[in-house]
């Protein structure tokens, strides 16, 4: 009898990295592979992305969790209204394990509901920080609730177990996001051009911030400190790509809005550009700027540099091509300034990706396959490091 895997997802970005595995998954003849949709792929104001997931794969359910408000009383009623919902969805598919990728509170609700329900799950990039943002927590949370654990480097892995995991069950498979890289054909530049009705320019930048959550009410002025950075080039040209629904994103949302309204013709903004054309404009942009993951994650494999600014992703391993400065207009401006410097750009071509070379969906499919079959619920004991408590 198959082995039935369900796979969550949430998010635009988070489904550009699961797919290389559950592509991988959906052609193995042992294994039914289960799709749940949830979070920001149901909601209009995030572009409805569960349609593109259903032109890859066939979406088994879809759980409701977003309110209209991203206060933090409406995230909290969001990550309750999930756990009902997962709760329902789980029973009816009846899955042998759950795999969840990363720390978004929608996740934090499916694996909440999954552990409840004796469901093992699998759970992938545990071990890392983000000191600047909330998913911290819920990242170690949902490491304790998870059975299985695969890390994106081996100082992540160590830090898995540190938490009480057994080390048999902590995997170093390094980053998906670069198997996307290393296999998906990158749209050229001319049909990216068309496609973005964009043209790229000699400064061109990509830019994703995220509200840094454990910062309440910061986000408007040091966003407006980075537009104001921006400001400081006159030839620069800006594509933007909104933020999560996380608490307060629609502040940053707004700025973006107002900022392209005053300068239509060298910026063009984006609810979601879907894996493949924010993969290729890495290929042609100059350098990354803003507070995501990818920046670290996914931009040094193509030799740009990135800006990050702010805390959201303090304590992330960063390669040499990462420019850390606090959200401040002087400060992200000299960031700018080495970015776009010959010497500096000669270096991130150099710069070896820590994350991984591209084959972290192969790793985990074969570890998957053969745990599904070994591993039955959720309990598991604490492994205790040793020494003194």
């Amino acid at each position: 009898m198959k082995k039935r895997i369900c796979a969550v997802t949430g998010s635009r970005a988070e489904y550009g990295l699961l797919y290389p595995l559950l592509k991988r998954l959906s052609k193995d003849a042992s294994l039914d592979l289960q799709i749940v949709a949830t979070g920001m792929h149901l909601a209009p104001a995030f572009g409805l992305t569960f349609r593109e997931i259903e032109k890859d794969f066939r979406v088994t359910k879809k759980v409701e969790t977003l309110l209209a408000a991203d206060t933090a009383t409406a995230i909290t009623r969001s990550i309750g209204i999930g756990i009902m919902g997962f709760a329902d969805a789980f029973n009816d598919l009846k899955p042998d394990m759950v795999v969840a990728l990363g720390d978004r509170f929608e996740i934090f609700s499916a694996v909440v509901a999954a552990f409840m329900a004796g469901i093992p799950v699998a759970h992938l990039y545990g071990g890392e920080l983000t000191e600047g943002a909330f998913d911290d927590a819920i990242r170690h949370s949902i490491t304790k609730m998870s059975r299985l654990h695969f890390t994106s480097t081996e100082r992540y892995r160590r830090r898995v177990i540190q938490l009480g995991e057994h080390p048999q069950n902590v995997f170093t498979v390094g980053a998906l996001g670069l198997d996307n890289i290393r296999s998906m054909p990158l749209l050229s530049r001319r049909e990216l051009e068309k496609q973005l009705a964009f043209s790229f320019g000699e400064k061109t930048v990509l830019v994703t911030y995220h509200p840094a959550t454990l910062e309440h009410g910061s986000e408007k002025e040091s966003f407006t400190e980075l537009l104001s950075a921006l400001d400081a080039f006159k030839d620069i040209k800006i594509i933007f790509t909104k933020p999560n629904a996380d608490t307060n994103g629609h502040v940053i949302s707004s700025l973006i809005d107002g900022y392209a309204a005053r300068h239509p013709q060298n910026t063009r903004v984006f609810t979601s550009l879907g894996h493949l054309r924010y993969l290729s404009c890495l290929k042609y942009v100059t350098a990354v700027v803003g507070n995501s993951s990818s920046g670290i994650i996914e931009a040094p494999s193509f030799g740009i540099p990135s800006v990050n600014a702010g805390s959201r992703q303090k304590g992330r391993i960063k390669p040499a091509s990462v420019i850390d400065c606090p959200p401040r207009r002087d400060a992200i401006k000299s960031a700018l300034d080495k970015a776009f410097s010959t010497g500096f750009r000669r270096l991130c071509k150099t710069v070896k990706n820590p994350y991984g070379s591209g084959h972290a969906a192969e790793k985990i499919h074969k570890i998957l396959k053969k745990q599904v079959s070994i591993i039955r619920d959720t309990s598991k004991s604490f492994y205790d490091m040793g020494g003194k408590l």
